[in-house]
């Protein structure tokens, strides 16, 4: 394959992934994401059944909604102060 086939396609496609990424950016500005701060807890429930007879894991996680209790749970337990 000639080298300028090779740059030029590679140069097409970083241009179709860059202006995929602002169309993606554009269309997802006004939208809400992540979850407001307060006391309590999300409970996240996570379930996997592997199929056949009876396999599987189920976890239930519960992240922190103040902002600060989640950050605490980052620094290691033996960190001195």
């Amino acid at each position: 394959m000639d080298l300028t086939l090779v740059v030029i396609l590679s140069i097409l496609v970083l241009i179709v992934a860059v202006l995929r990424g602002l169309q993606a950016l554009r269309h997802t500005r006004d939208t809400y994401r992540g979850a407001k701060p307060g006391k309590g807890y999300h409970e996240i429930d996570a379930t996997y059944h592997s199929g056949g007879g009876g396999g599987g894991h189920q976890t239930t996680y519960r992240i922190p909604r103040d902002p600060q209790e989640y950050a605490k749970r980052f620094i290691p337990k033996d960190k001195p102060k």
